[in-house]
């Protein structure tokens, strides 16, 4: 057989290999470097010098507090990143509070690079995604209960309860995006938002939500 073309057999299957292979870490921990400033566009961020790794790297108090839910749809979402959590990079995670008010929503939207691990903290809860068969898929969850939002599909949630809602997410990626239908098309238009999350609430929770009221009562 010609050497050149044993070469470029070999060539082809080294470089699939390498395509396929997962990106593991090359070193236990990566976290994020701060203080450095990016010259070269990566996908991530610079890493701190292991030398310079400390335990505080690897922990943070920011979705301890509660989000302002002094809002039309009175909900906050605070998504943490490896931007503000360095121990999270390359590790391919984030996390995220949200808390929902009385009659509180988050209206739907979705994570373009991430599926959604909710758990509910607090509350009970009404949440759903719609996927690519626009088929809706929507359980009523009560404390301590998890629901899966797949990557990539359009979710909302709402407060069902007599009491504000707080749930904690994780996400299977260090940047998941935020994708928001009524910020996109809405905008400029709060009235007009303000009407449509209304009608969601009364609509969408209106039998899960009674039957759970009655009951729990």
């Amino acid at each position: 057989m010609n050497s050149t073309l044993v070469f470029f057999i070999v060539f082809c299957f080294t470089s699939i290999s390498i395509c396929l292979a997962d990106n593991d870490n090359v070193w236990d921990a990566c976290p994020t470097d701060s203080a450095t400033k990016e010259t070269v566009f990566i996908n991530g961020f610079p890493c701190k010098k292991p030398s310079s790794i400390a335990a505080a790297d690897f922990k943070t108090s920011t979705l301890k507090q509660a989000g302002d839910t002094d809002n039309f749809i009175s909900s906050s979402v605070n998504i943490v990143t490896a931007a503000d959590f360095p121990g999270l990079n390359t590790l391919g995670l984030s996390i995220a509070r949200t808390d929902l008010d009385l009659d509180g929503m988050v209206m739907p939207h979705s994570h373009p690079r991430a599926t959604e691990l909710f758990f509910l903290r607090k509350g009970i809860v009404l949440a759903g995604f719609i996927d690519t068969n626009n088929t809706l898929f929507q359980s009523l969850i009560k404390e301590g209960d998890v629901f899966l939002f797949p990557k990539g599909m359009l979710h909302f949630c709402l407060n069902a309860g007599y009491e504000p809602a707080i749930a904690f997410s994780v996400m299977s990626s260090q940047n998941p995006g935020v994708v928001s239908i009524s910020g996109s098309i809405f905008e400029t238009d709060k009235e007009l938002i303000d009407r449509m999350t209304r009608r969601l609430v009364s609509v969408g929770a209106k039998n899960l939500a009674n039957f759970s009221r009655i009951h729990i009562q």
